[in-house]
């Protein structure tokens, strides 16, 4: 098998060619040990996937499975590093903002033919706009296991004890937007708790963002990603609304604030459906609720998270790891997945699929907001070359948030900075 450069970013070490032999000696063959990055600690995932794990060793005794958690904050650094130190993992959870760039490095297996011809699998119920960024050349590099909408989840009890109108109401009187989403959170804030979070944004994770500057239109590049975007009007516009939210409502808890929702300290987070797990039970629970995003200057929209797994096209185990991909994302652990991952197979984007393997949510916030999200959804956005990029634009946003920041200049510095990349 040739080797290719690994990753076209600072993080994998571009321009370095991995021989086979870095990544380990072969394995018994009656002892196949798989090991999957993943960037969940969650018990509640890892017990999903230890379950689907066992199913695949009964059906391949002596093949087991492990999944490494790596901190999501540093996951990709922590792979790349991971690989170019002859480390790699046989599978690994890749995130949309870098799918470009695993997708074109040469270091994954192609998977269309193993998944054709595994039996049961109907490859053809998987979406060709969920498989769009994990394909080259028509082949596909990568299975889409999680295609999640952004949404609000809501804590109605602080939102009614500030005397404001709750999300819902306001969706019943057809005016859920952002200027009401705003004063909702400001007369939170007003009363001592906290507004609106961007979770897992942490002033660090600028692209979380778009979940609201999407509202207004804005990209941070243009579609062929050759033009930077951030100082257009529609860019500037929005990141001066969030800048408001911050600096001037209090709407939105500033830098060094760290706050968590669903600890019941916040009124709105915005983040995705696979949180459902993290809500409190019991004495702990307070009245929630799960809404789309509000509606912007642009009108209505939609934005989606997505991960894929791909199995690593060098080393000893790759038909295994293939294998065992195929096995996890068949139609029946498709819909085991769902419960927190949603599906990326037609046959599941249905509240009554759905609704098995995710309680909590009424059939109402299934198709308003899961369905119809991944249905109308534009994925977060992603750049070969993202990781560097990533670190360029997070650098020039350090001047944003400060309360006299000029929004306009920053920006503009922002695409001075990363024009040349694109």
């Amino acid at each position: 098998m040739h080797t290719r450069t690994l990753l076209k970013s600072a993080t994998a070490l571009a321009g370095l060619a991995l021989p086979l032999a870095a990544f380990g000696p072969a394995l018994a063959q009656d002892q196949v040990d798989l090991r999957m990055t993943i960037w969940s600690a969650n018990e509640a995932h890892l017990a999903m996937f230890n379950e689907i794990a066992d199913g695949f060793t009964e059906l391949h005794p002596g093949v087991t499975v492990t999944f490494d958690s790596l901190p999501f904050d540093s996951y990709t650094t922590t792979l790349t590093t991971q690989i170019a130190g002859g480390n790699a993992p046989d599978l690994a959870w890749i995130l949309e903002t870098t799918a470009a760039d695993f997708v074109n490095s040469g270091a994954l297996a192609p998977l269309s033919e193993t998944f054709a011809a595994t039996e049961g699998y109907e490859l053809d119920d998987v979406t060709e706009q969920a498989t769009a960024l994990w394909r080259a050349d028509g082949e596909l590099y990568a299975y889409p296991f999680s295609t999640s909408p952004f949404a609000l989840f809501v804590n109605n009890d602080l939102i009614s004890e500030a005397g404001a109108q709750t999300p819902a109401e306001l969706i019943e009187a057809g005016e859920w937007n952002w200027d009401n989403a705003i004063a909702i959170a400001a007369s939170v804030a007003d009363t001592g708790a906290n507004g609106l979070i961007v979770r897992d944004f942490n002033y660090q994770i600028w692209q979380n963002l778009a979940s609201i500057w999407r509202g207004w239109g804005a990209d941070p590049w243009s579609e062929d990603g050759a033009t930077c975007t951030f100082a257009d009007a529609e860019m500037v516009d929005a990141m001066s609304f969030i800048h408001s939210a911050i600096f001037e409502t209090g709407a939105m808890p500033g830098p060094g604030e760290n706050v968590d929702f669903f600890t019941g300290d916040a009124a709105m987070t915005i983040t995705q459906i696979s949180r459902a797990s993290l809500l409190p039970q019991g004495d702990d629970a307070f009245d929630w609720d799960l809404v789309p995003l509000p509606s912007g200057p642009a009108g209505s929209y939609s934005v989606i998270g997505q991960a894929g797994i791909g199995a690593f096209g060098m080393g000893d185990n790759v038909d295994m790891a293939v294998q065992f991909l195929a096995y996890l994302s068949n139609p029946e652990n498709s819909a085991k997945l769902a419960q927190f991952f949603p599906p990326a197979r037609q046959s599941l984007l249905n509240a009554e699929t759905l609704g098995a393997t995710n309680p909590l949510l009424s059939p109402q916030q299934l198709e308003t907001v899961v369905v119809a999200g991944i249905t109308n959804g534009v994925v977060l956005p992603g750049h070969a070359g993202f990781a560097e990029i990533q670190q360029v634009v997070r650098a020039e946003l350090d001047a944003l948030w400060q309360a006299d920041a000029d929004v306009q200049a920053v920006l503009t510095s922002v695409c001075d900075r990363i024009t040349p990349m694109l």
